[in-house]
């Protein structure tokens, strides 16, 4: 069986995003699909292997382009004078996207990586990217943490992760709602003060820092 053309590959991965948004991760089968986008299971499998390979790739493509569009973004920010102003790009970065790309931004921040990737036939090649793209990630509050500190490590890159991931997530992102202008406001206040508090030392115990450590999921 030929390859399905690239056009129609990006029409089943569009399609994939907007179930999963719409319907939930478990709404999205090769069947549902191919009623939606007249490509036919065969084409799909051909394509992607499975269902695991079909979703893995959809997630990886929005979380590549989501860590493109901070990534940039933090490095515009990065020489200013207060570093403070980078780690707050950073942390706006779920919103902004979520504003500019409402479908994609939606999957990666309701629907989640876990479960959309809970299946156990991930291929390798998928999942080797996905490492590579946490690593890519790790690397990035890596940045933000020497910025603000100098410091790399598993203590200090914990509080960027706290400003970047966990409070944008609790501040901005309740719901289906849009991110709204008070509540951005609000969030660089509370990752402005959070910032001023310096982390404590790390621990005298045997030395890891962020980059060997284990890792947790990408925002």
């Amino acid at each position: 069986m030929p390859r399905p053309r690239t056009h129609d590959l990006d029409k089943v991965l569009d399609a994939a995003e907007a179930l999963a948004v719409e319907s939930g991760a478990d709404a999205v089968t090769v069947r549902a699909l191919a009623e939606r986008t007249s490509v036919s299971n065969g084409a799909i499998y051909h394509a992607f292997g499975s269902r695991a390979g079909l979703v893995g790739r959809v997630w990886l493509r929005a979380a590549r382009q989501f860590l493109a569009v901070q990534r940039a973004a933090v490095r515009g920010a990065i020489g200013a004078h207060d570093p403070a102003d980078a780690v707050v790009v950073a942390a706006d970065a779920p919103a902004a996207f979520l504003l500019e790309f409402p479908v994609r931004g939606r999957l990666l921040l309701t629907v989640g990586r876990r479960e959309l990737l809970r299946s156990d036939d991930l291929p390798a090649e998928l999942a080797a990217e996905l490492r590579d793209l946490d690593a890519a990630v790790t690397e990035l509050l890596v940045t933000l943490s020497e910025a603000m500190w100098g410091r790399a490590d598993r203590t200090a890159v914990a509080v960027i992760r706290d400003c970047v991931v966990e409070l944008p997530t609790a501040l901005l992102l309740r719901g289906r709602r849009a991110p709204e202008p008070d509540s951005r406001e609000r969030l660089a206040a509370a990752v402005r003060a959070i910032l001023r508090l310096t982390p404590p030392d790390p621990s005298p115990a045997p030395e890891h820092t962020i980059r060997t450590a284990d890792r947790k999921d990408p925002p």
